[in-house]
């Protein structure tokens, strides 16, 4: 585990999603990719391996289908597309053809939460919690480029459906070393903290790694939980989080119900953990509008300085 970390060095998770499955696929004639008419992380596996590379055109149920028999068959299809028509527009294609049978379709899509900057009807908003909600799904949000590879690739022997959620995938903050292990439906602990803890997944990892580094100078010692899979959720380090820090805040890009703060919610109310406090950051119960993402979680008071001040008030 890392306890320090630069935050200034970038990668494109689009780049390391192509790169992934074509890797993959040079060893497992299983693996599959396919689109429903995106470009981005296709063009390497399309030249290595046509015979294995279906675009669909813009017809997102149609690649949920065509997946699944492909799986059917025996293979691991890698579905690249949109988050927000990849979680909506086709969920009835995604429970009935891949998560009834339990079939091994990987779905990994981008412009997740507010980082689409093109309006509620492009922000994936609902998605962790549609995804969740299905029977034999896994859903995982991957906080940097090398925790996401890991997963693309560890997925492999992963049983059933899978969804991953990342941001646009142009410019990502690498977080993580190349070689720190990941291991789907575990929590990773990004930062060590004894006052308080923030469980948080995808984007807003980064924002709360700095938002504890920034404490620390303070006096105060926050937690990191990095939450990538959201289902299966870890248990056992929600509960651990209870017990020794007492304080829990839960930060995600999605709204605050039925996503990451409501499993949280979940697991503490099941087990009768017995907390100082527990605060939600995330999208509330709005449609937002056009804007950079930054400006959104600002608006919508779920930004770094937001989380911030809400620790302070706390000390």
């Amino acid at each position: 585990m890392a306890e320090s970390y630069t935050l200034d060095v970038y990668n494109s998770g689009r780049t390391v999603v192509g790169d992934a499955i074509t890797e993959l696929a040079k060893n497992d004639e299983r693996i599959w990719l396919l689109t429903p008419d995106i470009g981005w992380g296709c063009n390497d596996f399309k030249k290595a391996h046509p015979e294995r590379f279906i675009d669909t055109g813009i017809a997102e149920q149609c690649v949920v289908g065509v997946a699944s028999g492909l799986a059917v068959e025996g293979n691991i299809p890698f579905i690249i597309g949109m988050m927000p028509f990849m979680s909506m527009r086709c969920l009835e294609q995604v429970r009935t053809d891949c998560c009834y049978p339990n079939l091994p379709v990987r779905i990994i899509a981008n412009y997740s939460g507010l980082t689409g900057n093109a309006g509620s009807t492009h922000y994936a908003m609902e998605d962790m919690a549609l995804f969740s909600s299905l029977v034999n799904m896994t859903v995982c949000a991957p906080a940097d480029p090398n925790q996401l590879k890991q997963i693309i690739f560890s997925s492999v022997n992963v049983p059933g459906p899978m969804a991953i959620r990342m941001d646009p995938g142009k410019n990502n903050a690498v977080l993580y070393p190349a070689d720190e292990k990941f291991e789907i439906g575990k929590a990773h602990l990004a930062r060590s903290g004894k006052d308080i803890t923030i469980i948080a997944t995808g984007e807003m990892v980064r924002e709360a790694i700095q938002v504890s580094c920034a404490l620390e100078k303070e006096g105060i010692s926050v937690r990191v939980v990095d939450m990538f899979t959201v289902k299966p959720i870890d248990k056992e380090a929600i509960l651990k989080a209870a017990e020794e820090t007492g304080r829990i805040i839960t930060w995600e890009d999605h709204l605050m119900n039925n996503g990451l703060a409501s499993a949280v919610s979940d697991v503490l109310t099941d087990n009768c953990a017995a907390l100082k406090s527990f605060k939600r950051f995330g999208i509330p119960q709005v449609y937002p509008g056009f804007g950079d993402a930054q400006e959104l979680y600002h608006k919508y008071g779920y930004d770094a300085e937001a989380v911030t001040n809400y620790i302070r008030s706390l000390f």
